[in-house]
């Protein structure tokens, strides 16, 4: 309940001590919730770990290069739509964990071709502060406020306007400068083509290399903090599987399952969904990234529910299929146990050393060899063909992150372990995903917490038909 005199109380303390009218408070209490909720969006939309944190991830990366490196975010006119909230750029807030558009880092080698070592190797450039702008959309950081190094835990912090003149100046040292380089076909904003042009541009003479790959291969190796954050958004995931097992039932639309999902998430501090909520019912069971969401659930349907939120910038990707009506038909639950066996054959496979994908021995080829050995189609034929996508991929600050999916697991990796079977001709589709943390000795599943056989997801089902909460319901 709003209580007036608190308020006023509050605007006596700011130094305004004319009393105001009921009318006027509203108005400003209206005003001062705008400005934080805006800010919030725009500059809270992650949660942003120590400044020790990024640091270390700078030297990383400057210990393995031999030239400069920029980066860039992402501008503020990537959407401006009225409801849209930006979301920075993924390489750029691993080094950062700077949140605010318009941005770019600068990173110097320590080597002894480097100019003195008094002078700053890692540089954070901002735009300046907009007044008007942030009559809107809440306060920024600049490049001249008097805490911006303190803060954003750079040895320099320079107006945007300066990098130019300063690659240029770079140039007279160095022959090779690293930027991100767009990959052959980049899809939706140009961002990696646009800034690339620009360094090109500034730096003509220079040999301009591509910094993707090294950074992919420091992000496959997740921190504790990184950990940390995977973790909660498991775990607010886990919660919303549960509620989504709770509230399943026949006559209810695919979207209402989703919508409560997305407000578990929420309510739990994600900041937004990972992916597009997955929720497809009967024959849309069988279609892997099916998101319209628009179709009725049907008694006898089996339901694939492929929800995840994002925590902190770092995503939680879980599948369950559910029977709509609480309980497996036999050849439901055949091809259940099948996707399970599978998915344990996986869990068992993932260790340091193994590949996801690649060879006979691969993690993949665990799950593809029990799925094709157990089991037929209504044909008689192995349901091996029914399995068409990989068993699993790197999970963090993207649900697929950067990867590389032959490569060798390592330690402190994050992966998915998914198989399914996809039988259109029977409306039955299977997909059981779980996120895995490889250890020094295996591996620890960090969605332990959500069930995934049949009698445990029966018994949840029943059990909430049999004790209806009002905030299961639609």
């Amino acid at each position: 309940m709003f209580r007036w005199q608190e308020f006023q109380a509050t605007l006596d303390k700011r130094g305004d001590k004319k009393p105001m009218k009921p009318g006027k408070i509203v108005a400003r209490y209206c005003l001062v919730l705008l400005t934080l909720v805006s800010a919030s969006l725009l500059v809270q939309a992650r949660f942003r770990q120590p400044n020790s944190e990024y640091q270390a991830r700078r030297a990383k990366l400057r210990s393995m290069i031999s030239g400069p490196v920029v980066i860039f975010g992402y501008t503020s006119r990537q959407d401006t739509g009225e409801v849209a909230v930006f979301f920075q750029e993924e390489n750029f807030y691993y080094l950062t964990g700077h949140s605010e558009p318009d941005a770019a880092l600068l990173l110097i080698p320590d080597s002894p071709d480097a100019k003195s070592s008094t002078d700053p190797h890692e540089m954070l450039y901002l735009p300046p502060r907009n007044p008007n702008d942030e009559k809107w959309g809440g306060p920024k950081r600049g490049p001249d406020d008097p805490d911006a190094v303190e803060n954003t835990g750079f040895q320099a912090v320079e107006p945007f306007a300066n990098l130019h003149a300063d690659l240029v100046n770079l140039a007279k040292t160095y022959s090779t400068f690293y930027t991100e380089l767009p990959p052959k076909q980049e899809n939706g904003y140009p961002h990696l083509a646009t800034w690339s042009a620009w360094v090109r541009s500034a730096l003509p003479q220079s040999t301009i290399d591509d910094i993707a790959p090294a950074l992919a291969g420091l992000r496959q190796i997740k921190s504790p903090g990184e950990i940390a954050l995977l973790q909660k958004a498991v775990d607010a995931s886990v919660d919303a599987h549960f509620a989504a097992m709770k509230m399943m039932r026949p006559g209810l639309f695919e979207y209402q399952i989703a919508a409560r999902m997305k407000e578990v998430h929420e309510m739990e501090g994600c900041s937004r969904e990972a992916y597009a909520p997955i929720v497809g019912a009967g024959l849309y069971s069988t279609v892997l990234h099916y998101d319209d969401l628009k179709n009725e659930i049907k008694d006898g349907d089996l339901v694939v529910i492929d929800v995840g939120g994002e925590y902190g910038g770092y995503a939680a990707d879980i599948t369950r299929t559910l029977p709509a009506n609480g309980r497996f038909t036999p050849r439901q639950r055949e091809i259940y146990e099948i996707v399970l066996g599978a998915q344990n054959a996986a869990l068992a496979a993932i260790k340091p050393g193994a590949m996801l994908l690649g060879g006979s021995k691969s993690v993949h080829q665990a799950a593809y060899d029990y799925i094709n050995t157990h089991g037929h189609d209504l044909h008689g034929n192995t349901l091996g063909r029914y399995f068409f996508h990989g068993v699993g991929h790197h999970l963090g600050l993207d649900v697929h992150d950067a990867n590389e999916r032959t490569s060798p697991l390592q330690p402190n990796m994050v992966i998915t372990d998914e198989p399914g079977i996809y039988i259109a001709e029977e409306k039955i589709g299977v997909r059981i995903e779980d996120d895995v943390l490889v250890t020094t000795d295996g591996n620890q599943l960090l969605t332990a917490k959500l069930p995934r056989t049949p009698e445990e997801i029966e018994k949840i089902m029943a059990d909430a038909r049999a004790n209806p909460q009002p905030q299961s319901q639609p």
